[in-house]
Order: C-alpha cells, then sequence, then structure tokens
C-alpha cells in the first residue's frame, strides 16, 4: 500500500493514544511517506501574566511548547527506531481542530490520525467534539481511532453509494473502496462493502393519491433493486480484488440504520465512509447519513470529503 505521502498524527496527551501512535508509525513505514506527530497547547490566557513576573508571556509560552515537545520526542523514541521511520513534532496553539487543520494546509497533509476522544460521563458519543470537527471540516482522509489491544484489523466495513448519474459521487465510492481496500490486504481483514438502497417515495406511491397495487410496487422495487446491483457490480468491477475475502450486502432500507446495524453485527474494527456537506455550507456539516452512523457506532472510522471540497478554515483566519 503506496498511498499516502504526508501522514499528521494529531497526539492529545492521553495514554489511550499508543494505537493510533502504532498505525501512524506502521502506516509511514508501509507507504514510506512523511510523519509530523502534531501536539495542541491551548493558548495561554493573558491573565497569566498577573503570575508569571519572571519571563513575558510569550516567553513562556515558548518554554511551555519546547518541554511538550522534549516530551513527545522521549514518547515516540522506542517507536522510532523500533520501526525505523523518523517523525518530526510539532507544537501548535490555539484550538485543536483549527491548528490541525491549518496545518494540514500548509503542509498538504494527505492523512489526518488522532485517537477517539471515547465516552466518558458527560459524553454520550465515542467521537468527540474535537473528532466531529476535524471529520466535518479537514479536507483531507481523516481516521479516528479506536483504542485496541488487537494488532490488526479483522474487519473492515466500506459504505458505498454507487451512482452512474453523478460522476463526483462515484469518485467517492471509488476512493473509498481504494482506502478499504488496501486496508484490508495491509491487514489481511475481511472486507464487507455495504451499499443500503430505497425506493424514492415509496410511502407516497403506496398512499391514498398513487394508490399502487402491491403488484405494481414489488415490480417497482425490482427494477430499483437491479439498478442499485448493476451500479454496485460496475464499481466492484473496477477493482482488483485479490486474495481479498470480501463479502458485499445490498441492502433495502436506510442506511444510517443499516450501516450501524452491519457493523454492530459483523463486529468491524473499521469504517471507511464518505461525508458530503449541505449546498451553500461547506465544511459545517456533514451529511445526515455519516452524522447519524458516527452517533451510533464505537469502531474507528475513516472518513475521506469529496471532490473539490473547501475547508471552511482557512489560512489567514
Amino acid at each position: 500500500m503506496k498511498r499516502f505521502r504526508k501522514i499528521l498524527l494529531a497526539y492529545d496527551g492521553r495514554d489511550s493514544a499508543g494505537e493510533a501512535l502504532e498505525r501512524a508509525f506502521t502506516l509511514a513505514k508501509q507507504n514510506k511517506a512523511g510523519l509530523t506527530v502534531v501536539y495542541v497547547l491551548e493558548e495561554i490566557p493573558s491573565k497569566t501574566e498577573d503570575y508569571i513576573d519572571k519571563v513575558p508571556i510569550k516567553e513562556f509560552e515558548k518554554i511551555a511548547c519546547e518541554e511538550k515537545a522534549s516530551e513527545i520526542r522521549d514518547l515516540i523514541k522506542s517507536t522510532e527506531k523500533r520501526i525505523r521511520v523518523k517523525a518530526e513534532v510539532k507544537i501548535l496553539t490555539g484550538k485543536p481542530h483549527i491548528e490541525i487543520i491549518k496545518e494540514v494546509l500548509r503542509n498538504k497533509h494527505d492523512l489526518v490520525m488522532k485517537t477517539a476522544e471515547g465516552k466518558d460521563g458527560t459524553r454520550k458519543m465515542f467521537f468527540g467534539g474535537i473528532d466531529i470537527s476535524l471529520m466535518r471540516k479537514c479536507p483531507s482522509p481523516v481516521w479516528i481511532v479506536k483504542p485496541s489491544k488487537a494488532d490488526k484489523y479483522s474487519r473492515i466495513l466500506a459504505a458505498v453509494d454507487p451512482d452512474p448519474f453523478d460522476e463526483k459521487t462515484d469518485r467517492l465510492n471509488d476512493l473509498i473502496m481504494d482506502l478499504a481496500l488496501s486496508l484490508s490486504k495491509l491487514d489481511d481483514s475481511e472486507l464487507h462493502i455495504v451499499h443500503a438502497w430505497s425506493v424514492f417515495g415509496e410511502n407516497i406511491l403506496r398512499g391514498p393519491r398513487f394508490r399502487k397495487t402491491e403488484a405494481e410496487m414489488k415490480r417497482l422495487i425490482k427494477v430499483e433493486k437491479g439498478f442499485h446491483q448493476e451500479s454496485l457490480d460496475k464499481l466492484l468491477s473496477r477493482k482488483r480484488m485479490g486474495k481479498t475475502q470480501y463479502r458485499v450486502h445490498l441492502l433495502k432500507g436506510d442506511p444510517s440504520l443499516l450501516i450501524p446495524k452491519v457493523a454492530k453485527k459483523e463486529k468491524i474494527d473499521l469504517i471507511v465512509m464518505g461525508t458530503l456537506c449541505r449546498t451553500g455550507l461547506p465544511g459545517i456539516i456533514i451529511g445526515n447519513t455519516a452524522e447519524s452512523v458516527l452517533n451510533q457506532v464505537n469502531c474507528s472510522v475513516l472518513t475521506v470529503k469529496p471532490e473539490g471540497f473547501v475547508s471552511p478554515v482557512k489560512l489567514d483566519d
């Protein structure tokens, strides 16, 4: 697998970050990619000057950054030596997701990796605010890693929605499949390919205004299923599956319900999926399906943006 050139690992200082650290270094080696470990310090409040009387606040901030950089270099030293990958360490200041995205824009990182913030007493979702903000606004693929004792992913799920009439969507599905397939080959994982479909306006067609008979609806559903099967077959025909073990799930129903259901049933370790933004609000929210799926799963997730996505975060902000 040689897909990524510049990987950014967003380190948050927690003990649970070991899984993301290991995967980032391993992926960098396998891709012969550059690796940057980034830590974001919160900006020092101006009132701190009241009790720092020996050094200016900017100097205090510089010292804090140097100490954190030294701490991270010590942390990754053994991993660098074992995997034989040298990482650059950067300490930034500001809001974490904003500074991470700016670093991506400055240096054209093509993958961001980060440990999931996880559930706690006040957080119901597995993914925290920084995780969601990155998946919403970061232009590069974002891989949120679940802390785990497993060295490899046993099962990976690719959530696709092929549409031969929409080139942009179709290219996004190609990217989802390429990433999922590459990672499946890397870990020798079982790949599950999920495509959920429905008949637009089915309930209305069955209602009193149109009064479609059951026989008519069965014919319509059969035609619609055939279309989606053909679209999925075309997508898969473009991929070199090789020796990858894979299963295809062509399911009728709401993808926001069916994707989490398959993930739970099949004990999925990683979901690869796309995010789509509402017209007029680029990067502010992700598509309803993606948002709903993220609210229901607690496995690692790799999200990718459609071609042409422009982050609302700007370098001159």
